[in-house]
């Protein structure tokens, strides 16, 4: 057993709530929680949840400029602006009420965990709200008003974290830890998904790799699209253990987002909940060989938001807590699934893989490149 794990949980992180016809819907987030809890991982020996906070104006600002958060919480106040110069309107982003306080109680979510995890109070901590990657200094952007992953990690060094690696496994390339950390040689970062010539934010090729001193701590892996659970989980062991072993990070930071899953609507891969549970063991294994135990882990993308994502972070919040799952769902959590959002879910952690046709030359390719 993990010596300490947190899951950062509070019910008012729901109301990071775009709208009822946004793709991201918040209620993915409680139907973890409750599937981690109806799995009776919340009952003790080691594991604990723990509730989020609002992140204060000066966290914030440790990314985003102080500008910016002046103009998120005017845009949720209602208030008259130019809000499209800061990636806000219909569509991706668009405005809604106390829109600031709902989003910094989300960053808050990750500074818990990454509060935890510094602190030595757990090994590893799960913030499942989190891993909003998207949003830059001065622009929403994918659905993201804060960058609560690139927040953690710059408030880990501004307490004397002297390595960081970051490891995104969302379907949509990590521009935003990317583009804030492009000269912060004190921070890896390696992003798995998409290729950007197929999908937003139509970045994340190879030859991104970092400037100034950072030059080389930016490592991307994009994949066709198509590319399933064997020739992605290649494309990972291939690239991820062997860069962050040899980086030896003070802390291991990751953004889980599930949306490669392969009945995702917004993407292309074709990943099954088996390549999470491998995935969520590598992960796993490489913070204890690699980082002394601390994992950070945040949420992310995943728009199959009753079918997939609670399996999926469950699955990760298992690996977390060295918890042997039954595979069968269970049925109060089945019957919640039905109560909330009449939606027909999966009764059980695993599932058939689709087939795929991988361009494996392709991987291999692009296997080489990131090495190199």
């Amino acid at each position: 057993m993990s010596d300490g794990v947190r899951l950062v949980y509070s019910p008012d992180l729901v109301r990071y709530d775009h709208g009822p016809q946004h793709p991201l819907k918040p209620i993915r987030v409680l139907l973890t929680r409750e599937l981690i809890a109806a799995y009776g991982m919340l009952d003790g020996d080691g594991v604990r949840e723990v509730p989020a906070r609002v992140a204060t104006d000066e966290e914030l600002e440790l990314v985003h400029t102080s500008r910016y958060v002046e103009t998120v919480k005017a845009a949720g106040r209602g208030e008259l602006g130019d809000w499209w110069r800061f990636g806000f309107g219909p569509g991706d982003n668009p405005i809604f009420p106390e829109m600031h306080e709902a989003s910094a109680r989300v960053a808050g979510a990750s500074l818990v965990a990454a509060e935890a995890v510094l602190d030595g109070i757990a090994e590893h901590a799960f913030s499942p709200a989190g891993g909003l990657h998207h949003a830059m200094p001065e622009r929403a952007s994918g659905f993201c008003v804060y960058d609560d992953p690139a927040l953690a990690i710059a408030w880990l060094l501004e307490r004397g974290v002297e390595r960081i690696a970051y490891v995104d496994v969302d379907v949509h390339h990590g521009d935003g830890p990317q583009a804030i950390f492009w000269e912060e040689p004190r921070v890896l970062t390696i992003s798995i998904h998409e290729s950007g010539r197929y999908l937003f934010p139509g970045t994340g090729f190879t030859d991104e790799r970092g400037g100034g001193d950072a030059e080389g701590t930016k490592v991307n892996v994009p994949l066709p699209p198509g590319t399933g659970d064997e020739a992605w989980l290649r494309a990972f062991r291939e690239v991820v253990p062997p860069r962050v072993r040899e980086w030896r990070p003070d802390v291991l930071v990751t953004q889980l987002g599930c949306d490669t899953h392969h009945t995702d609507p917004l993407a292309h891969l074709g990943l099954s909940t088996a390549a999470y549970r491998e995935a969520a063991a590598i992960l796993h294994g490489l913070a204890h060989e690699a980082a002394g135990g601390r994992w950070l882990a945040t949420g992310g993308g995943g728009y199959q938001w009753a079918r997939v994502v609670p399996r999926a972070w469950t699955l990760y919040f298992a690996e977390m807590a060295e918890r042997q799952l039954d595979d069968d769902v269970p049925h109060d959590w089945l019957e919640l699934v039905a109560t909330e959002s009449g939606v027909a879910v999966p009764d059980t952690l695993s599932e058939e893989a689709p087939t795929t046709s991988d361009d494996l030359a392709a991987i291999d390719r692009v296997i080489e490149e990131a090495r190199r």
